[in-house]
């Protein structure tokens, strides 16, 4: 079976794009908003990556990002945040929510799939931010 990684963006290229990189091995869910994930994420599904940017179209920059780091429910499943913000202010808030992994846009797409990777196998890599242009 497949494990599976929730892709919460704005964009409908970033989602149709991540489904592309990830879909061979996994079971790829995306959402455009906050309401979809958490509608889906209501339904007792659990995934077992959650890619997000933190700038969503319902909501305050880093709401979402807020929401799944502090709750009971969501806060051990590992966590990728993907954004086009300045590289400075996304590894501040990362840090402040508790949150290794991040990717800034554009990114490598290879790259970004060996991250995956690295993240779901648990491998101690240091945190750190993926920028490849």
């Amino acid at each position: 079976m497949k494990r599976t990684v929730l892709v919460i963006d704005g964009s409908k290229a970033m989602r149709f794009l991540m489904q592309t990189v990830l879909g061979q091995g996994f079971q790829v869910v995306t959402a455009s908003d906050a309401t979809s994930a958490l509608f889906w994420l209501s339904k007792n599904n659990t995934p077992d990556l959650i890619v997000v940017d933190p700038q969503l179209p319902d909501g305050a920059d880093w709401e979402m990002v807020d929401f799944l780091s502090d709750s009971r429910m969501y806060r051990n499943i590992p966590m990728i945040v993907l954004s086009a913000l300045d590289k400075h202010e996304v590894s501040f808030k990362c840090s402040e929510f508790g949150i290794a992994h991040f990717a800034t846009k554009p990114f490598n797409p290879l790259d970004f799939l060996n991250l995956v990777h690295a993240v779901l196998e648990g491998e101690r890599i240091p945190a750190r931010m993926l920028r490849i242009a």
